[in-house]
């Protein structure tokens, strides 16, 4: 029993400094976070609709602080990325993404002339 304790605080101790190293990378990703949204609010802004990739970055940013949060209040034993696959996105429910044409590009037949 003496081993099972010991053991036990060992995890704890383990368990305390990851807690620690998340909570660094919970205030460097809330300051990512807080970056998207002022991007993603002048882009509402000037193009009419948001942007589908800062929308999909700030949907799986917000998937990662949530577990960073769970892991933090020992609702989940799982640590988040990069132990964990890194969140994908869901399916915007608000407004429609901004949607841009992809480039023409020349299509040549004939070999290049050395």
């Amino acid at each position: 029993m003496n081993e099972s304790k010991i053991q036990n605080n060992e995890s704890i101790l383990l368990r305390i400094l990851w807690m620690l190293v998340f909570l660094v990378v919970w205030q460097v990703a809330e300051l990512v976070l807080a970056g998207v949204v002022l991007i993603q609010l002048v882009y509402r802004l000037v193009y009419g609709a948001p942007n589908l990739s800062l929308m999909n970055l700030g949907d799986s940013l917000s998937q990662f602080l949530a577990q960073i949060g769970r892991f933090g209040t020992f609702h989940s034993d799982q640590k988040p990325w990069p132990f964990a696959d890194w969140p994908t996105p869901r399916a915007p429910e608000g407004e429609i993404a901004h949607y841009v044409e992809p480039a023409a590009h020349p299509v040549r037949d004939e070999e290049p002339k050395l």
